[in-house]
């Protein structure tokens, strides 16, 4: 099975989506998807700096378009019916989207929401995340709980990210775990932990009436890595996984038992493909970033038929 992975958080970069654009109907999905999200998805995925689309507010729905608009373009060079689908954090949305959970507009509505609710939390507060790389997994876990913080992505491949007061990010880089080392995040707020409790409340308004499908496809849920079969527990658990820890690991494990052969992780592409060769060793991972990276994505995809 190939697993087609969509990315969080982090790993948008300037002018990422400059060679997206370059057909009609590219430029008009963008363009749509900046109505629905309320931001200006085009300019900030060409021409906007890194500290503009490193906002929660612009990153995150610049991000889950990034993963749709690859997820398009995947679909109309390759047949698709018989990959499983994930998403990391946010990417969540845009899985929801390949697996028919979500409208492409509802998403990229939904996930406006979540950026802007998202960026209010985390400014009612000082808080920030770092990464923990390396060390055994249990001594990771204890350091990080003495230090009153939360696991807050739980990624696999030696990486755990920590999420919590900047008091406490600060104890922590100073007993860093045997083996391990402490990387600060550059981001705005303690993510999937209770200080986005506000945000939770405020996404789920949004999302109690947006219509949803069962899933066409296999898809996986970042809460325990678990396969979805309800549309609406899926919308439920996308509200809720704002404030509780990302399992990315669980995700990996499932896709393992599952048989994976190959992993394609959409645009803004590279995290995930770096976690799966420690994570997922010996699986043939594709990282599309750019439409020149389609082609070994469908060649990724005929292998395994």
């Amino acid at each position: 099975m190939i697993v087609i992975a969509c990315p969080g958080q982090g790993s948008q970069t300037p002018g990422f989506l400059s060679e997206w654009i370059g057909d009609a109907d590219s430029r008009a999905f963008l363009e749509a998807a900046s109505r629905a999200a309320d931001v200006d998805l085009v300019a900030h995925g060409t021409t906007s700096d890194a500290d503009t689309i490193r906002n929660t507010e612009i990153a995150q729905p610049l991000i889950v378009a990034a993963s749709i608009l690859a997820w398009r373009a995947l679909a109309a060079r390759a047949d698709l019916s018989a990959v499983g689908v994930a998403g990391h954090s946010v990417g969540e949305f845009a899985a929801a989207v390949a697996a028919g959970v979500l409208s492409e507009t509802d998403a990229m509505r939904l996930v406006g929401v979540r950026g802007r609710a998202m960026a209010t939390a985390a400014a009612a507060e000082q808080t920030g995340m770092s990464a923990v790389v390396g060390g055994v997994e249990s001594d990771v876990l204890a350091a990080i709980d003495a230090a009153g913080l939360t696991p807050a992505n739980r990624n696999g491949g030696g990486q755990i990210v920590a999420a919590g007061s900047l008091a406490g990010l600060a104890t922590l880089a100073e007993n860093a775990p045997r083996g391990a080392r402490v990387i600060q995040l550059q981001v705005a707020g303690a993510f999937h932990t209770p200080y986005m409790g506000s945000a939770t409340a405020v996404l789920g308004e949004a999302a109690a009436t947006t219509a949803v499908g069962d899933p066409t496809l296999q898809l996986w849920s970042n809460a325990d890595g678990g396969l979805v079969t309800s549309g609406e527990a899926f919308r439920d658990s996308l509200v809720s996984q704002i404030a509780h820890p990302v399992r990315w690991d669980a995700c990996m494990e499932s896709f393992t038992a599952a048989g994976i052969t190959g992993l394609i992780e959409l645009t803004p592409a590279g995290a995930l493909t770096g976690i799966a060769k420690r994570g997922l060793k010996g699986v043939p991972a594709v990282a599309v970033k750019t439409p020149a990276d389609l082609e070994a994505a469908v060649q990724l995809l005929t292998d395994a038929a």
